[in-house]
């Protein structure tokens, strides 16, 4: 490590430029990263890696020019100088964000397209990076939900820190979001924020009445009934028999669907005008606000979705994107399943409501490997949406140690089986597990080709957290940094894939 030291020191005076082209900091199985490399005052900082990890290395003329904030192993090196050889901890992210603001979150609220990453790892931001390089996309490398931190013991300190030594490593300046993912209570929500997340998913679905979408007419009207007089007579006077033009479509709402539409969103569309007004508070301007009304068993009608943005736009809330439930399946993992053609014309509608009232993006929510039907979504939406992937990742990460470590692969396996019941209760997914093959009758030159066999692709997926709170996980990290350069290809392939069909234009 210190030879790699010394390499840097002799570097020093040089140019960053000049410095990326030399790849002279190679010694003894230990490497820097060529993009990280930064000029700070007097001093270079940069990440390398050895055989088990990724470090942070700071070189400089003496142990006082070491930048301020910065932890780890101080090394005297030859003529005076110093070295400074740390983790990627905590500490070390604070500094990399005052020291290079630009790898610190942003709101995205004025990008076109976006992209939620979703990286339940912390090591797949290098390739959705290499990606989005190559698309006019912003990329929300930030990702989680509270049940995610909760399966993969991390926390959004933690999933904020690893996306800015990704940023940082990767020299990426065009700006990254991070997103505290279908929250539903403000202490959430706060807790997001004060890690420096500036948007947030905010899930509706404990405060709408998504029940009455079912309920007989009368006992929505004996509902209705029961909301304040000059609430009714509003909703009624303006939604009730009327036409609604959303460029070239019109959406048709009845007295019975806005009675309906009122009984089932008031309460939540009261709870969003809190939480508007309380990031706005923390946050001014800076702030991409989601509303997520897709964790329902039914789709969102066209008329539910324009009653929505309308009584959340006549209240002065600013949100960046929404989320409806849409017609068909967007089950976890696998490609959509339905009707494409009634998709297409749903869709549309959608698409036409969001951009007559405020221009803001269709978010679509379990959209990874929804290859059927991205066309229509870059189509109809001219670009401006937003597509939230997570679990996908994953199961890249899944496909490389199936292809490099089999008899980890085999225990992973073995590890989601027993558990898939349990997961069941949190994740909604049809796949018959009894169709995948079982594990002694595949060679493992086999074992890859299970994740493109949907059953095996959900059973990974929505088994990931008993995989990484068990034995196994020192063992699975271990695999995927030594396979560092096979994940971060297969990655950056994948979400190319993603971003092509959705049309995005190229850079």
């Amino acid at each position: 490590m210190k030879n790699i030291a010394e390499s840097g020191l002799k570097l020093l005076k040089k140019s960053e430029t000049e410095v990326k082209k030399l790849l002279l900091l190679n010694h003894d199985k230990v490497s820097i990263y060529p993009e990280s490399i930064h000029k700070l005052g007097e001093s270079l900082v940069m990440i390398g890696r050895d055989e088990t990890r990724r470090f942070l290395l700071v070189v400089a003329d003496c142990p006082k020019a070491v930048p301020e904030g910065f932890e780890g192993e101080m090394l005297k090196l030859s003529d005076g100088g110093a070295a400074l050889i740390g983790d990627l901890s905590g500490a070390n992210a604070a500094a990399l964000r005052r020291h290079f603001p630009w790898t610190a979150p942003v709101s995205l609220r004025n990008r076109r397209s976006t992209i939620g990453c979703g990286d339940r790892l912390g090591l797949a931001s290098r390739g959705h990076i290499r990606a989005a390089r190559k698309f006019e996309v912003s990329p929300v490398l930030a990702q989680q939900s509270m049940r995610e931190l909760s399966m993969t013991g991390r926390t959004f300190q933690n999933v904020v820190d690893d996306a800015v030594f990704m940023v940082f490593e990767c020299d990426y300046r065009e700006g990254f979001g991070a997103d505290g993912d279908h929250l539903k209570t403000i202490p959430d929500i706060d807790t997001a924020l004060a890690v420096g997340m500036p948007m947030i998913t905010l899930d509706l679905s404990e405060v709408m009445n998504a029940a009455a979408g079912d309920w007989p007419e009368a006992q929505v009207n004996d509902a209705f009934a029961a909301l304040d007089p000059a609430y009714q007579a509003r909703v009624l006077d303006e939604y009730g028999d009327k036409s609604f033009v959303v460029g070239c479509c019109e959406v048709k709402v009845d007295a019975a669907t806005a009675r309906r539409c009122a009984v089932m969103y008031t309460a939540a569309i009261d709870f969003a005008e809190k939480v508007y007004h309380h990031i706005r508070s923390k946050r001014g301007d800076e702030f991409d606000l989601e509303i997520s009304i897709d964790e329902t068993s039914s789709p969102t009608l066209p008329s539910h979705h324009l009653y929505i943005a309308r009584e959340l736009r006549k209240r002065g809330v600013e949100f960046s994107s929404m989320a409806p439930r849409f017609i068909g399946e967007f089950q976890k993992a696998i490609d959509y399943i339905g009707d494409l053609a009634e998709f297409d014309r749903q869709f549309k509608v959608h698409a036409q409501i969001a951009q007559a009232y405020g221009n803001y993006k269709v978010s679509v929510h379990s959209g990874s490997d929804k290859f059927a039907v991205y066309p229509t979504i870059g189509r109809e939406t001219n670009g401006y949406l937003h597509l939230k992937t997570a679990g996908t990742s994953w199961l890249v990460a899944v496909t490389v140690i199936a292809q490099c470590d089999p008899a980890l692969y085999r225990d992973m396996h073995r590890c989601a089986l027993a558990n898939f019941n349990d997961m069941l209760k949190l994740y909604h997914i049809t796949a018959d597990i009894n169709r995948i093959p079982k594990l002694e009758t595949l060679s493992d030159a086999e074992l890859p080709k299970l994740m493109e066999m949907p059953e095996a692709r959900q059973l990974l997926h929505i088994t990931y957290g008993p995989i990484l709170r068990s034995e196994l996980r020192e063992r699975f990290f271990a695999t995927l940094h030594r396979e560092e350069a096979a994940y971060t290809a297969a990655i950056e392939k994948h979400f190319d894939k993603h971003l092509s069909l959705l049309g995005l234009p190229r850079r």
